[in-house]
């Protein structure tokens, strides 16, 4: 189970990056949860204390005002996580960490301040990712993920985005992320409403693995955001897909259309 995205700080770029070009993996399923940011250090130590401070980026990043105003002599230092934070203080290296306070339970800490988050409200969309293998059923309330490079080239994202719309496809996020091979090369994350099991989905899928010069598919997978996809109209259906095709083998066949 990973970090995807947050409503404050935006995509996770290690979890990004990763399902772009690391082993090949799949989202089976995602997971939206409320963030709650804390302060936490080892019994016996007074806000006054803290002279270090860590945790993960987005985390600092949430809590900045709080620490800029509370803790203007602490410089803090990214960790690869809350928790990774709250066992470094736990083991003596940070006098304290920003967290949940799960992890304070968890390293037995001391909670100095509750809820000391910028952003009340924020919430972080985990996935939970696994090797390629049997994808999730459809449940009619789906997302579809993939990763695509397109070549630079004018109106490659054009192109791109045509393959959904004509479909009848809406996108549900968007975002370049660097191919880390040469400067001004990009992939594109995105995500989509349906499962790669609707006509409409799989056609897209096909027709952006023609024009891509690399694409990954991500998954097909419940959606879970608290939010429903939009109706698909009834040419866009799975019932109307089947009945072009059938139309079509007539034709082929020399029947009168």
């Amino acid at each position: 189970m990973v970090p995807m995205e947050n409503s404050v700080e935006g995509s996770v770029p290690a979890t990004m990056d990763g399902l772009a070009d690391g082993d090949p993996l799949v989202i089976t399923q995602e997971v939206v949860l409320p963030v709650t940011m804390t302060l936490v250090a080892r019994a016996g130590t007074a806000l006054a204390d803290v002279r270090s401070l860590a945790s993960h980026p987005h985390a600092l990043a949430q809590s900045a005002r709080w620490i800029a105003e509370h803790l203007p002599q602490v410089a803090p230092l990214p960790t690869t996580s809350t928790a990774a934070a709250a066992a470094a203080v736990a083991a003596g290296e940070f006098d304290a960490a920003v967290c949940a306070p799960i992890a304070a339970e968890r390293y037995g800490l001391a909670t100095l301040v509750d809820d000391i988050a910028d952003f009340p409200g924020a919430a972080t969309r985990f996935v939970l990712v696994e090797p390629p293998g049997r994808l999730p059923e459809p449940t009619g309330n789906d997302k579809t993920s993939l990763v695509a490079v397109v070549g630079d080239r004018t109106g490659a994202l054009l192109e791109l985005l045509r393959e959904f719309a004509v479909r009848e496809i809406s996108l549900t996020r968007i975002e370049s992320r660097p191919t880390r091979e040469r400067i001004g090369t990009y992939s594109f994350s995105l995500d989509c409403e349906g499962h790669v099991a609707d006509r409409r989905v799989a056609e897209a899928l096909a027709a952006l693995h023609r024009v891509c010069d690399e694409m990954r598919f991500l998954g097909s997978y419940p959606r879970a955001d608290g939010r429903t996809n939009r109706p698909v109209p009834p040419v866009a259906q799975d019932p109307a897909f089947a009945d072009a095709e059938s139309w079509l083998a007539r034709v082929r066949g020399g029947a009168a259309s």
